[in-house]
């Protein structure tokens, strides 16, 4: 396993646990950091779950603005190549991976920040948590996936309220409008995602690679050709051995083992 500076890379049995590890500056990123991040998501793509969290108070400020040589009058910055060098890798990773990824945030997810987070397949949040979309204040747009994801997650209306103002939502709120899985009591934050964690790595992990995948992709496909491909896949599961090993389990009262074949 590689050795990071500007994160943590941990495996107990099937769990993965990255942390972002730049408490100093709210685990805000720099280049570096997005390189190692991606190396580590690597890393962990043989374990069943993913946990993404942070160090310190913070879940992630997005972009460390001290990262870039920014002034009035000085030469401009070409943020097109941050965002296609950084970010959306990052974002494309994280989708695209086979197993289950949960962003615990446990304290403030601003700017990208916020939007990795919401690019994981389920969002887990102490309850002083807050999620700020940061970038009007700069004059940029949620990047990261943001200007996507918020609309399909909690509708228009409130996306652009949040986009154009920058006001911060609590993990409360976040919940309510149906933004992340579950807002929990700090003091509960490890505990919830423990569960969720020992829950899915026993799970066949076949089937959670196909529900990510087919929810994920489903926004791009009309109802037909969504039954179409849940017929593929069913059958494409019907023949696995978890499957079987799934009702074989359940008929002998036994606890399954997945082997993920």
């Amino acid at each position: 396993m590689a050795e990071y500076e500007t994160i943590l890379l941990e495996t107990d049995g099937p769990v993965a646990r990255i942390t972002l590890n730049r408490p100093d500056r709210l685990n805000s990123f720099t280049a570096a950091m997005h390189d190692e991040l991606k190396h580590a998501i690597d890393e962990a793509a043989g374990s069943r779950v993913l946990v993404l969290t942070g160090a310190g108070r913070g879940f992630c400020a997005g972009q460390d603005l001290n990262d870039r040589q920014v002034s009035v009058g000085g030469h401009p910055v070409d943020l097109g190549m941050t965002v296609e060098t950084g970010w959306n890798p990052l974002v494309r990773k994280i989708a695209e991976l086979k197993i289950p990824v949960i962003a615990r945030v446990n304290g403030v997810a601003a700017g990208a920040g916020a939007n990795v987070a919401l690019a994981c397949d389920m969002v887990v949040a102490a309850r002083s948590a807050k999620f700020i979309q940061s970038f009007a204040a700069i004059g940029l747009i949620p990047d990261s996936g943001g200007t996507w994801v918020l609309p399909r997650l909690i509708g228009q209306a409130r996306a652009m309220g949040l986009a154009l103002t920058g006001e911060p939502i609590s993990a409360e709120t976040a919940e309510d409008w149906g933004m992340i899985w579950k807002c929990v009591d700090d003091e509960e934050l490890d505990v919830e995602v423990d569960g969720i964690t020992r829950k899915l790595a026993s799970l066949p992990p076949l089937g959670l690679c196909a529900i990510k995948r087919m929810i994920r992709e489903s926004w791009s496909h009309t109802l037909e050709q969504e039954l179409n491909r849940q017929r593929d896949q069913m059958r494409r599961l019907g023949f696995s051995e978890d499957y079987r090993e799934g009702v074989t389990a359940f008929l002998e009262k036994r606890p399954p083992n997945f082997a993920g074949r």
